[in-house]
C-alpha cells in the first residue's frame, strides 16, 4: 500500500510538472516570436529605407536639365554622374536612350546584359523600375532603379539607371541576431546578415520579371525541418555555427521589394527557461512530498501506538476485577503506560513541528522567487546586450545568474538540514557581503510597500563566524518582518547598520508601531499575525534565534525610545582577524 502511494504521487507529481514545462515553454515561445517579430520589422525597414535613397536619388537625378539635353557632351554627363555615384556609394550610374542604346556612365564601364530586362521597360514608359540580380560587370549581387528621363514636352526620351552593391547596404548588420533572411520569389536568398545564406535557393522555381540568375549562380538551400510548437513554426536547421540549429522561424511579405523577409530566431532560451521552471518545481514537489509522507507514517506508527495502549489498559483493568493479588503489579503497568504514552505526546509535538514546515510553503516560495526573478532579469538583459554585441555585459549576467542559482541551492539544502535538525560547521563570512546581498533579495518586497531602507556598511570587510546564507537568511527576515509591521505606518523606514571591531554586529530598526511582549518575541509559533491568514507561522524567529545561537552568537530584540523596534545581532569575529 505505502509502495502504491508513493508510486501515485510520483506520476501525480511527474504529469504537473511536464504541464508546467509545456505551458512555460508555450509562454517563452511567444515571447521570443514577439521580440523576433520587432527584430524583423526592424531589418526590413532598414533595407527598405536603405535601398529607398537609391530609387529617391535617380529620381531627383533624372530631373536634371543637362541629362534631359541630347548636346550635352559624354565626358560632361560622365562627369554629373560620377560625383553622386561616389556620394551615395552606388556601384554606377548608367545614362541610357529610349533606344536602350547606353549614352554616359559613372564608371565608364559598358551594361551587362541587362538592358533588356522587363525594369527598362517600365522606366521607358513612365515608371520606376526595380531589378535584382548577379552583376557580371562588378561580380556582386547588385539592386537595380530605373527612373525615366522625360523631355520638356512630356515624352520619355531615355532613362536613368542605379546599380546598388549588395554587400556594402549588408555590412552594417552582418553578424546581428536574430539571423535574417530576404528571399525572391525565385525562392533565392538574395540578401541575409548571414553571408553562409546567400544566393541559396529552395521551394519550387517560379517566373519573376524583377530577378535573373545565370547557371551556377545559386546553389541548393541546406536541409531543414519545420514542425509547429504551440501554433509556432519552428525549423530544425544546420547551417552553420552563426545560425541557430532550433529556431523560431517567422516571415514578413514586403511586396516594395517583391520579396519575402524571414528571421530564425534562436528557440534555445525558451526551452531553457521553460526547464528550470519544470526542475523548480520538482524539486518543491519532492521536497514537500518527503515532508508530508514522513508526517503520515509517524501520525500512522502513533495511531497503532495508541491503539496497542487501550488495548493492554482493558487487559490490566480486567485482571484487577478478578485478582486483587495482583494489584500492585497492575499499578506498575499502568504507570509504565502513562509513561509511554507521555513518550508518544512528546514525539506528536515534534510531528507538529514537522507539519509547520510544511505551513512555510510560502515563506519558502518567497526565498527562491526573489533570486528566480532575478535570474530571469539577467537572462533577458543578457539576450539584450548580446543582440548588440555587448559580450562583456554578457558575461557579466550570465556569472550573477550562477552565483543566483548557487544561492538557491544553498537555501534549500540549509531548509532540508533545519528538517533534519541537522547543522554545517560555521566558516569565515563578510558581514558587509551578507547585509548587501539581503538588502537585494528584499529590494523589490521593500520597494513594493514604499519603504525608504539605508544601508550602512564599513568600508572595509567585517569577518565573523557563521555561515553565508543562514545569515542571509536571518537579515531577510528581520527586514521582511520590519515591512509587515510598518504596513499601516505613515512613514516607513529601515535602517540597516553594520558595525566592525571586536564586538560585530547588524542592528536593523524600523518605525513600525513596536514589539507588544518583547519578551515572547523568539518564543516558536509566536506570531502577531492573524491565525489561518497564511502570512505568518511564528516560527521565522525562532529560527533566526536558533541559527545565531549556532554561531556563538546572540539576537535581540527591543523597543526604540521614539517608536519602532530593534533587533541587534550580535557575533563572534573570526579567529583570524582577533589574532591578527
Amino acid at each position: 500500500m505505502k509502495l502504491v502511494r508513493i508510486l501515485v504521487f510520483v506520476v501525480a507529481s511527474g504529469g504537473f510538472v511536464l504541464s508546467v514545462w509545456w505551458i512555460g515553454l508555450g509562454q517563452s515561445l511567444g515571447q521570443l516570436e514577439q521580440r523576433g517579430r520587432s527584430d524583423l520589422e526592424l531589418a526590413s525597414d532598414r533595407l527598405i529605407k536603405q535601398l529607398s535613397r537609391y530609387s529617391e536619388l535617380v529620381v531627383v537625378l533624372a530631373g536634371d536639365p543637362q541629362l534631359r539635353n541630347t548636346e550635352t557632351a559624354k565626358s560632361e554627363l560622365q562627369r554629373l554622374l560620377l560625383r553622386p555615384a561616389d556620394l551615395s556609394g552606388a556601384l554606377d550610374l548608367v545614362l541610357i536612350g529610349a533606344d536602350r542604346v547606353p549614352i554616359a556612365s559613372a564608371s565608364g564601364l559598358a551594361p551587362d546584359g541587362w538592358l533588356g530586362e522587363s525594369f527598362i521597360d517600365r522606366a521607358l514608359t513612365g515608371a520606376l523600375g526595380k531589378f535584382h540580380g548577379i552583376s557580371r560587370t562588378f561580380e556582386t549581387r547588385a539592386f537595380y532603379f530605373a527612373a525615366p528621363i522625360f523631355n520638356e514636352e512630356g515624352p520619355v526620351i531615355g532613362a536613368l539607371v542605379a546599380i546598388v552593391d549588395m554587400d556594402r547596404l549588408e555590412a552594417e548588420g552582418r553578424g546581428q541576431t536574430p539571423a535574417v533572411l530576404f528571399t525572391d520569389t525565385l525562392g533565392v536568398t538574395f540578401s541575409s546578415n548571414r553571408s553562409e545564406l546567400v544566393l541559396m535557393q529552395r521551394g519550387a522555381q517560379l517566373r519573376n520579371a524583377t530577378a535573373r540568375y545565370d547557371a551556377g549562380e545559386l546553389r541548393p538551400f541546406v536541409p531543414f525541418e519545420t514542425r509547429n510548437v504551440h501554433r509556432i513554426e519552428t525549423w530544425r536547421i544546420n547551417a552553420g555555427p552563426y545560425v541557430p540549429s532550433h529556431a523560431l522561424h517567422i516571415s514578413r511579405d514586403l511586396p516594395v521589394l517583391d520579396m519575402t523577409a524571414e528571421a530564425l530566431v534562436d528557440a534555445r532560451p525558451a526551452y531553457v527557461f521553460a526547464g528550470l521552471q519544470a526542475s523548480i518545481t520538482g524539486a518543491l514537489l519532492a521536497f514537500f512530498g518527503a515532508i508530508l509522507f514522513l508526517t503520515a507514517e509517524r501520525r500512522r506508527a502513533l495511531a497503532k501506538a495508541n491503539a496497542a495502549l487501550e488495548s493492554r489498559v482493558a487487559d490490566r483493568t480486567a485482571e484487577l476485577s478478578r485478582s486483587n493479588e495482583a494489584l500492585r503489579g497492575e499499578i506498575a503497568e499502568r504507570r509504565e503506560a502513562e509513561a509511554a504514552l507521555k513518550r508518544a505526546q512528546v514525539e506528536l509535538v515534534q510531528v507538529g513541528k514537522l507539519s509547520a514546515l510544511g505551513q512555510m510553503s510560502a515563506g519558502i516560495s518567497h526565498e527562491l522567487n526573489q533570486p528566480l526573478m532575478a535570474i530571469r532579469s539577467f537572462a533577458e538583459n543578457g539576450q539584450k546586450f548580446q543582440q548588440l554585441g555587448d559580450a562583456a555585459k554578457v558575461e557579466g549576467n550570465l556569472e550573477k545568474i550562477a552565483d543566483l542559482a548557487g544561492r538557491m541551492a544553498r537555501i534549500i539544502k540549509n531548509l532540508k538540514a533545519f528538517a533534519r535538525q541537522e547543522s554545517e560547521p560555521a566558516s569565515r563570512v563578510d558581514l558587509v557581503s551578507v547585509a548587501e546581498a539581503a538588502v537585494e533579495l528584499t529590494e523589490a518586497v521593500v520597494a513594493h510597500e514604499g519603504i525608504s531602507l539605508d544601508l550602512v556598511v564599513p568600508d572595509s570587510p567585517v569577518w565573523v563566524e557563521g555561515g553565508e546564507v543562514r545569515l542571509q537568511q536571518v537579515v531577510v527576515n528581520l527586514i521582511t518582518n520590519a515591512a509587515d509591521a510598518m504596513s499601516a505606518s505613515e512613514e516607513k523606514r529601515i535602517a540597516l547598520t553594520v558595525a566592525g571591531g571586536p564586538d560585530p554586529q547588524i542592528v536593523v530598526a524600523d518605525t513600525g508601531p513596536g514589539i507588544e511582549e518583547p519578551e515572547k518575541i523568539f518564543e516558536p509559533f509566536y506570531s502577531t499575525k492573524t491565525v489561518g491568514s497564511g502570512e505568518g507561522t511564528g516560527l521565522g524567529l525562532s529560527i533566526s534565534y536558533g541559527l545565531v545561537q549556532s554561531f556563538g552568537g546572540n539576537i535581540v530584540g527591543e523597543n526604540a525610545p521614539d517608536g519602532g523596534a530593534i533587533f541587534t545581532v550580535r557575533l563572534k569575529p573570526w579567529a583570524g582577524e582577533m589574532a591578527a
